[in-house]
């Protein structure tokens, strides 16, 4: 019997990026698998027994834990709230814990009950800890500065996720980026010297997949795929041969910088080879805070002009947006909004500016005094916290940022946004494909489902302006209407979400205008009055709370932990003082 490795994969919270309200219409739970756990699966010895629970998917129970030998975990900032969950259940039956990933990198100081960190990339720490395991002597951390060669890392194990509820698949290319984005912790994690796997490498993988049966979405994980442009220009007309060798399999989608526009050739390689869309750090359109954030390669041409260019080859650009820079005026939102709008980019995800750990930006703000939590909640698309001190006062920052949520995610808006990539976008090559069944399915339960919504007239007015204007583009269409329902729900959440927390903020002051009235008016009953209208108020708390959606949640509780407190301490204050009086 080998060692029993159970590898943990904690819960993604409700986001922008999670489309955990899209994925019902095509039958799954998740995205994407944890390609980083299924690679460090690889890297075990033939003595390892790997079994994987991806939280996203399945519940983790106690038998799964208590039959491990080592718990290993990978995690994310914002997957943090899970991650301790996890750490918390291993502890308590003792099962030895192995953690890595972004979030242990980079605040593994902070994290408590982890037995064993095995830090940055593990193609370097992870055989070290092995060595050390295996004699009994392994350390509490093992840490590397060094970017190892990617021709070390092996192919990940897809077999441990067969048959799983994934919309998607994913492989890695490259990492490390050559940009130096003042706000971007992928130069701290990787570097700024792109390094590629072989074009054997990825193709072997591919072929992995293509043997296990799937069809479809792939995602190339590369924080920056055309990074290294002489190495993906010869990767390109072979990832081209393999797909038309078996008749295009999969829908390819990366990250790039914007800088890809200006290159035509490798555009119309990335369209040879399969690739329909792709993210980009766009940011903001105010030119002077691209240049002092770093971003230069969004300064090389027109940043719309060059959105569009892109569209106009057979690429979707979907655009990460950021508010809250030191330079940002008053007019920041509107520009923002505008932007999106005349851009054409549906999938527009707009965040709050975070200092990450570890960042030239977290560095900066360090020294000036200006960091008010470490890390935050990892999630700046809607946990409405600022981890420093901007320059615009912070009350206006976040209420301009709830603003251009407001009005970017109004169905109309989106739609909007919608029919004019389908005027933009030139038809691709998997558009000419035959409708798979799980996208028949999508379809018949996004009839059902949002024409009886609330935006059930702008659907139509959609899905039917759509069909006109490229009936081509059918599949896209529909797409991008599900995704739609996601982004619409999501926002509801985080504006009800806020809306709850300033109710709460509201009731605190008029408990403690109560008690003033009270004090002032000097009456015997006052005590019995002021408990009588915290448990009203508690009341209607809760009342609140459970009309909140229960994705949301998990979200609110510090404010209703706070609310209680503040109202418990602010009684406790007056019992005394009306003792003191009597």
């Amino acid at each position: 019997m080998g060692l029993k490795a159970l590898l943990v994969y904690p819960e993604m919270p409700p986001t922008y990026w999670s489309l955990r309200y899209a994925l019902p219409f095509i039958g799954k739970k998740a995205v994407f698998p944890p390609l980083g756990l299924l690679t460090v699966a690889a890297m075990l010895p033939e003595t390892f027994e790997p079994t994987l629970v991806d939280l996203n998917l399945e519940p983790l129970s106690e038998a799964q834990v208590a039959n491990a030998d080592l718990v290993f975990i990978s995690a994310m900032i914002v997957q943090k709230a899970s991650f301790e969950r996890v750490v918390r259940r291993c502890n308590a039956l003792r099962v030895p814990v192995v953690a890595g990933g972004p979030y242990p990198t980079s605040c593994h100081e902070e994290i408590q009950g982890v037995d064993h960190f095995v830090l940055n990339e593990a193609e370097v720490t992870l055989p070290r800890f092995l060595e050390d395991f295996a004699r009994g002597e392994a350390g509490p951390c093992y840490t590397s500065t060094e970017h190892p060669d990617l021709a070390r890392t092996p192919p990940p194990r897809f077999d441990l996720v067969r048959g799983k509820g994934y919309a998607q698949m994913a492989v890695q290319y490259s990492r490390g980026c050559p940009h130096h984005c003042e706000f971007c912790d992928i130069i701290e994690l990787f570097g700024r010297r792109p390094r590629t796997k072989s074009p054997a490498q990825l193709l072997l993988e591919l072929d992995q997949l293509y043997e296990e049966g799937w069809r479809g979405s792939l995602f190339l994980v590369d924080d920056n795929f055309i990074g290294n442009r002489r190495e993906v220009k010869a990767l390109l007309p072979e990832l081209a041969r393999w797909q038309q060798a078996r008749h295009h399999p999969f829908s390819l989608f990366t990250e790039a910088s914007l800088d890809l526009a200006e290159d035509e050739d490798l555009m119309d390689l990335m369209i040879q080879a399969g690739f329909n869309m792709v993210f980009m750090g766009l940011e903001t359109p105010d030119l002077c805070t691209l240049k002092a954030a770093g971003k230069q390669q969004n300064l090389k041409a027109d940043m719309l002009a060059s959105v569009q260019k892109i569209q106009r080859k057979g690429m979707e650009v979907s655009g990460g947006f950021i508010v809250g820079f030191d330079s940002d005026a008053e007019d920041i939102f509107d520009r923002q909004i505008r932007f999106i709008q005349e851009a054409g980019i549906p999938t527009a995800m707009v965040g709050l500016l975070m200092a990450l750990p570890r960042t030239q930006l977290h560095r900066r703000l360090q020294a000036e005094g200006r960091l008010t939590d470490e890390t935050g909640g990892g999630n700046n698309t809607h946990d409405l916290r600022l981890n420093f001190l901007p320059r615009m006062d912070a009350t206006k920052l976040i209420e301009g940022y709830k603003r251009i949520l407001a009005e970017i995610y109004r169905p109309d808006r989106y739609f909007e946004r919608c029919l004019r990539l389908l005027r933009n976008l030139k038809r691709h090559r998997m558009s000419s494909r035959r409708i798979r069944l799980t996208e028949l399915r999508a379809f018949t339960l996004s009839l059902v489902r949002q024409t009886f919504s609330g935006y059930g007239w702008a659907y139509w007015k959609y899905l039917v302006r759509g069909v006109l204007v490229r009936p081509r583009l059918v599949t896209e269409t529909v797409t991008m209407a599900v995704k739609g329902h996601h982004f619409f729900q999501m926002t509801r959440g985080v504006l009800e979400l806020d809306r709850f927390k300033a109710t709460l903020d509201t009731w605190t002051q008029a408990f403690e205008a109560r008690l003033r009235r009270i004090r002032e008016q000097g009456r015997l009953t006052g005590l019995a009055d002021a408990q009588a209208y915290r448990d009203r108020l508690l009341r209607r708390m809760q009342a609140r709370y459970r009309s909140l959606h229960k994705d949301f949640r998990a979200f609110a509780d510090d404010a209703v932990d706070a609310f209680q407190a503040t109202l418990d301490e602010q009684l406790r204050r007056f019992t005394r003082e009306a003792a003191i009086l009597r």
